[in-house]
């Protein structure tokens, strides 16, 4: 497969994922493309609850989905309880900074915030207690490395003309029932900076329905070309590692939002500096996705400031194989 068909591609008239034609040369204005992960989704193992993909990723130390599983449903003493920081987050002293910033070129969990009691003991059932798990999936585990690095997805990505893209991190989210926490609105790029401006594409596969109650993505159309105010940068004193926030968010207007309800297999192109957030779960039905981030490799610089970096056991893996 070399290209997407027509048929493949919708192109919405509001542009609210802000892909934008020529922000990499052949670019195009692209939401959702249709049919493009639905057979690879359909080949990964149901959970058997609900009949909802649950292709869980690589426990501490396997890379087997079926044990992954088990892990996620039976973490263990060896999983450290580290709350899933959002992009409105302060980090404080009691939230596990290194857990985090150690875990680029690793897979581990995070959880949702009061899960656990004062004693770090379980208030909600283990597997249902899980934010996300990340941040090397693709590397790391053969499911989703293998959907990583698919010959659909690199046709994507030829398709809006990357030249020599890598990949810096995956995550599984799971947007748990009644518990799922909302993401307030921010830009990708805060997280991870590069320069120019411009080279960072979100891809964001729906391995469920996504609608307005268990916590689609909504976007404000045009807002990516706004650039970027607010970064979160890693910090050293002495010998100790942390992060720290650089800079302040415009008060986005609310009504600017546009929901983005989505079939299971819909790949969701996001744009580095579109602005975007999706709401608390408030249903009785999960919402889980498999997100991964491209850089364009060529002609760009990482940041050395951003809390995740390439590392010399995981380099940023090349997309095209």
């Amino acid at each position: 497969m070399t290209g997407l068909s027509p048929s493949q591609l919708q192109k919405p008239q509001d542009e609210r994922s802000g892909v934008p034609g020529g922000w990499i040369p052949g670019a195009g204005r692209i939401l959702v493309c249709r049919g493009v992960c639905g057979p690879a989704t359909e080949d990964w193992p149901d959970s058997g609850r609900d009949g909802c993909p649950s292709p869980l990723p690589c426990g501490i130390s396997s890379s087997h989905p079926q044990q992954g599983r088990r892990a996620a449903e039976n973490p263990g003493p060896a999983v450290t309880p580290c709350r899933c920081l959002s992009p409105s987050d302060t980090p404080s002293p009691q939230d596990n900074t290194e857990y985090f910033l150690s875990s680029g070129d690793k897979i581990r969990f995070f959880f949702e915030k009061g899960v656990f009691d004062e004693k770090g003991n379980f208030l909600v059932p283990p597997e249902k207690s899980i934010n996300k798990i990340g941040h090397a999936l693709h590397a790391h585990d053969p499911v989703f490395k293998g959907a990583t690095h698919s010959s659909k997805v690199q046709a994507v990505a030829r398709s809006l003309g990357f030249h020599r893209p890598v990949v810096v991190q995956s995550m599984y989210i799971f947007k748990q029932p009644r518990i799922g926490g909302k993401v307030p609105a921010h830009q990708d790029a805060t997280f991870l900076y590069t320069e120019p401006l411009g080279r960072l594409l979100g891809l964001w596969i729906a391995l469920e329905d996504t609608t307005v109650e268990n916590g689609c993505l909504w976007f404000i159309p045009g807002s990516h070309t706004s650039g970027v105010s607010r970064r979160m940068v890693r910090t050293t004193a002495g010998s100790m590692t942390g992060i720290s926030i650089r800079g302040s968010d415009p008060a986005w207007d609310n009504s600017l939002y546009v929901p983005t309800e989505v079939g299971r297999g819909s790949l969701v192109l996001i744009h580095g500096e579109v602005v975007h957030k999706s709401e608390q779960n408030l249903s009785d039905h999960s919402r889980h996705v498999y997100t991964f981030h491209l850089m364009e490799a060529s002609g760009t610089v990482w940041s050395p400031e951003n809390w995740l970096q390439p590392t010399a056991e995981l380099p940023f893996p090349p997309l095209y194989t």
